[in-house]
């Protein structure tokens, strides 16, 4: 087999990996340790090719990254809040291994209102056989179906919008702006909610994000429950009915600021800490922040930044004909968002099973 590796150029030599002695534990890479923690070490014994393989490889590139003062930025997607994503990104945030979170506005409430309403979800495991009119029947008796979960919105979202639309009335009052995640926040500084006594506290993200304080940016707030909630209390158009009350939409900062926002906090940190991009799922918590680095070096000018580090994406998003969730690392460096000298891995899964392997790795479990 050597023979025929010495017939290749030497750049494509460099792609392949020798199979080793089935007695040797791991692929061979330089990333690979020989663990001595039971989860790690199962992962490197186990997860060796395809999807498996990618998954160990990012986890241990991932890990060298931090422990050599790299910082992590984690955006989430989908309903992962709702799945309790929380339980295994909460404890990474405990332990100083993601650095910022940028989630869906749905994802961010969602995982509130599993801190208060815990026990009252329930689960349909095989939802894919639903019927429309079982579906209906569902919608009915008011259970909010999220693939297998459901939302418990009275248990949840109505517990929680007379606290927010105060502080919302309050900021009018007092011509105060603030973040969407800043108005959440305060449900936790002024113990405005408690945690279902069937819920552990630090299973939630958005708490220890809170306990850690470490920034959160919520791209799109209209495009959640209660961002849709609050359009409807500053709408006052020919279609509005009721006599509630009107709120001025400039008491919530924008994703412009979100996204102005996020040009310091890059530069600032980039200055002594090379960041990678770990992405849970597509769509606008990942898109968004990416494009911090091309646009402070093409828009403010600012060649001098540093690119990111590293790029990880798990997800069920082929890559196909304009799907830009499923855009492979290659395409992400035409758009000067990674450089030819970033990491980069995409892993073709569901983040619920990849993740929690990824996490195990970098907790040394």
């Amino acid at each position: 087999m050597k023979k025929k590796f010495n017939k290749l150029s030497k750049t494509l030599q460099k792609h392949i990996v020798p199979e080793r002695s089935s007695k040797t534990k791991g692929p061979v890479t330089s990333n690979v340790r020989k663990s001595k923690k039971p989860v790690s070490s199962f992962a490197e014994l186990t997860l060796k090719h395809c999807n498996g393989g990618a998954t160990l490889q990012a986890a241990l590139w991932l890990k060298e990254h931090i422990n050599n003062g790299g910082k992590v930025v984690v955006t989430i997607a989908g309903a992962l809040s709702s799945f309790q994503v929380g339980v295994t990104l909460s404890e990474l945030i405990r332990q100083d291994k993601v650095h910022l979170v940028s989630a869906t506005a749905a994802n961010h409430e969602e995982s509130y209102y599993r801190y208060v309403a815990h026990s009252h979800y329930a689960y349909i495991p095989r939802y894919t056989e639903l019927t429309p009119v079982q579906e209906a029947e569902l919608r009915d008796a008011g259970l909010r179906r999220i693939t297998d979960t459901f939302l418990p919105e009275e248990e949840s979202v109505r517990i929680m919008e007379p606290h927010l639309l105060k502080m919302w009335k309050e900021a009018e009052k007092n011509g105060k702006r603030y973040f969407p995640h800043e108005y959440f926040r305060r449900l936790y500084s002024e113990n405005l909610i408690k945690p279902d006594p069937a819920a552990n506290p630090e299973d939630c993200w958005t708490y220890a994000a809170y306990k850690k304080n470490i920034p959160i940016v919520i791209p799109g707030f209209e495009d959640s429950t209660m961002g849709n909630i609050f359009a409807s209390y500053t709408y006052d158009g020919k279609y509005r009915t009721d006599k509630g009350p009107r709120l001025n939409q400039n008491i919530m900062k924008s994703g412009l600021e979100y996204f102005t926002y996020l040009y310091d906090w890059y530069v600032d940190n980039s200055k002594k800490s090379p960041i990678a991009f770990l992405q849970l799922g597509g769509g606008i918590a990942a898109d968004f922040p990416i494009c911090v680095v091309p646009s402070i070096r093409h828009d403010l000018k600012k060649h001098n930044v540093r690119d990111w580090a590293g790029f990880i994406e798990i997800g069920s998003s082929p890559m196909s004909y304009g799907s830009y969730s499923g855009a492979g690392g290659k395409e992400k460096i035409t758009w000067d968002k990674l450089s030819t000298s970033s990491y980069y891995q995409i892993i073709q899964s569901d983040v619920t099973v990849v993740f929690p392997w990824i996490a195990a790795v970098l907790l040394d479990l």
